[in-house]
Parts: structure tokens; C-alpha cells; sequence
């Protein structure tokens, strides 16, 4: 991995990352699992493929989280309990659902989310009602008949909470 650029001063809690192969996704999940707390909301956004479960099973490995973490496309939620005595993961794919927070709110997202770290996929438009406290994760990947594995990536760290975290520390 590696820092794609300085990060840009007009956008601070910004990092931006480059990524090359689907392990070195994994390796990111489980370094940005260490600056996770319960309370966490981490929205995931990306292609079809960009790695956005790939990071999350990263997350779940280094939350420690029980189960294996796949895409829940279509069970929409899955809640992996903690293993040890960090917060559960709650792994959502929002994909499907069109309807915005009144849909989301169908997964009693917001009790969940004081205990737990939240990951969305394709929560956009959809959960940022939930909190202003939230990290956003944007994957870049070549699209169209290609096998490139490097991904472009966007961490920004919005409210209070992500003020003082150093996401620069994931590009090291």
C-alpha cells in the first residue's frame, strides 16, 4: 500500500491510498480495524468488485470478530459478535434497498450502532442520517475487461469524532 498523493488540504481527515492486490485490501481492513470503537459508522462505496467486502473481512479479522464476513447481499445485515471483548461487526449491503433511511431503519440500524462498528455498503443517500460521525471509504477500480487489482482510495473521517484520528497512519 501506499499514499496515492499528499493528501489534499482542502479536505481535511482525508487520506488517499493505493492498493494492488486483494490481500493488501485485507491488510488495510485489519490496520483500520485497530482505529475502530463501538459507535463506528464506516460507509463503504464503490464498483461492483472494487474490494468493498474484501476490506470489511479485513475489518471482521482484525475486530475479531466470529464468523466468516461475506457479502450479505442478499440478507441484506449480518451481525458478527466479537470473539474477545471488542465491539460486534454489523456488515449491511444496501444495495437493494431503495428506499433510504425508512428502509434502513427496518434493520434498527441505529440501536445497533452504540455497541457496534456499522459497515454499509452502498449506503449512500441512505444512512447518513444515522450520524454525522462517520468514516467514508470511496474505491476506485478500472472499469470494463480488465484484471487490474489496483484500487484508488478515498478515506475521509467527517464530525467530531474523526477530527483527531490520523488516517495517514493506513498509508504507511
Amino acid at each position: 500500500m501506499e499514499a496515492a498523493a499528499p493528501h489534499n488540504p482542502a479536505e481535511p481527515g482525508s487520506v488517499q491510498i493505493v492498493v494492488t492486490s486483494p490481500e493488501q485490501m485485507r491488510e488495510l481492513g485489519r490496520r483500520l480495524a485497530k482505529l475502530l470503537r463501538a459507535g463506528d459508522l464506516v460507509m463503504l462505496s464503490g464498483e461492483l468488485g472494487a474490494g468493498k467486502t474484501t476490506l470489511t473481512r479485513g475489518l471482521g479479522e482484525g475486530l475479531g470478530v466470529r464468523g466468516a464476513v461475506t457479502s450479505p447481499t442478499f440478507v441484506i445485515a449480518r451481525v458478527h459478535p466479537s470473539l474477545g471483548d471488542g465491539p460486534p461487526l454489523v456488515h449491511v449491503d444496501a444495495y437493494r434497498l431503495s428506499g433510504g433511511l425508512d428502509e434502513m431503519e427496518d434493520l434498527d440500524l441505529d440501536v445497533s450502532l452504540p455497541e457496534s462498528v456499522v459497515v454499509v455498503e452502498w449506503g449512500e443517500g441512505k444512512v447518513e442520517e444515522l450520524t454525522e460521525e462517520r468514516l467514508q471509504v470511496v474505491i476506485h477500480r478500472a472499469v470494463g475487461d480488465t484484471t487490474d487489482e489496483v484500487r484508488h482510495m478515498t478515506l475521509t473521517g467527517l464530525g467530531e469524532r474523526w477530527a483527531s484520528a490520523d488516517l495517514s497512519v493506513l498509508a504507511a
